[in-house]
């Protein structure tokens, strides 16, 4: 009986398992994703239209950008309950966390500001003067430099986080809207959603390497609009949502050439790789949906229906 009762409640217990994070900005919640099974497993509400988000460190605490409601809200993930909000300026979009836990720095698009907050204190330790819509958002991964992308201004702007002071700015193309530092630092990557390029700049000079454009045969020019942005795994690629265009390029990461475009859910946002590197999940804003890529074969193999306009994700190792 004894032997009976316990293996029915080991099956009874639901098996861990690597997530994935989303959020839905019309239906004010974030969907979680269970990896093994390509199942929503769980939806939590949160504040008013979700966009940016991005786990500690350790994954114990969940940070999302509640735009509307003017707050970066913390979640604790085994519950879904909000634990506090922490002050962020008007209209917080998006952000990007200090290796070491400590910063979180803020895109204020409606304030032109990129507001920096101690995660411990909850309090704000700067406010830095940007361009005007400030969205993109990268941080290296010495943490040393944070750069802050300005969509009406057309620029990227260098950012010391110690002194909390701009020491360069660089003219990209027409609405830039995601930053990405190589993961060797070497290099930063801005996507510009309505110049239709992406931009490799040298992060010692601030010096612009390369230029990156995109044509997908049967797509109308003004449809590819490069937005998020993550490098592979192995480092050798990245992946570029192409918003409009429903499809996601793959690039060759050492040459800056375009290998190959996978179509996916119709108008694709933000990217993220499940913790093994092994699928690459898009967030998909018209469809409502998430697009699963096997990354080793360059394949989509799942559609995963979530909230409604789907922008964000970020993902969850499977909690010890």
């Amino acid at each position: 009986m004894i032997r009976a009762l316990l293996l029915s409640t080991l099956l009874a217990t639901p098996a861990l398992a690597d997530e994935i994070w989303v959020t839905n900005e019309s239906d004010d919640t974030v969907s979680v994703i269970d990896v093994a099974t390509l199942a929503v497993k769980a939806t939590y509400p949160t504040g008013e239209r979700p966009r940016g988000i991005t786990f500690s460190r350790d994954f114990k605490k969940l940070y999302i950008c509640a735009s509307d409601s003017d707050a970066v809200e913390v979640m604790d993930p085994e519950t879904g309950a909000i634990l506090h909000d922490l002050p962020s300026g008007e209209d917080p979009e998006q952000f990007v966390l200090a290796p070491d836990d400590k910063l979180l720095y803020i895109a204020n698009e409606n304030d032109a500001v990129t507001t920096v907050v101690d995660t411990q204190s909850r309090k704000v330790v700067a406010q830095i003067d940007v361009g005007v819509e400030p969205e993109g958002m990268g941080i290296s991964p010495d943490g040393k430099v944070q750069v802050t992308t300005s969509e009406t201004t057309n620029m990227a702007h260098w950012i010391d986080t110690t002194t909390h002071q701009i020491v360069a700015n660089s003219l990209v193309d027409s609405r830039p809207r995601h930053a990405e530092f190589s993961p060797d630092g070497a290099e930063l990557w801005v996507s510009a959603e309505i110049g239709g390029t992406v931009t490799v700049f040298d992060a010692a000079t601030q010096t612009e390497k390369g230029k990156i454009a995109f044509e997908i045969p049967g797509i109308r020019p003004e449809k590819i609009q490069p937005v998020g942005m993550l490098f592979s795994p192995d480092r050798t690629k990245v992946f570029v949502a192409l918003g409009p265009a429903n499809h996601v390029a793959v690039i060759d990461a050492k040459t800056f050439t375009v290998e190959r475009y996978l179509m996916v859910g119709r108008r694709v946002w933000h990217l993220a790789l499940s913790p093994d590197g092994t699928k690459l999940f898009t967030t998909n804003g018209v469809s409502g949906d998430v697009t699963v890529i096997d990354v080793a074969a360059l394949e989509p193999l799942a559609t995963i229906k979530v909230g409604r306009f789907p922008w964000g994700a970020a993902a969850r190792p499977t909690p010890n």
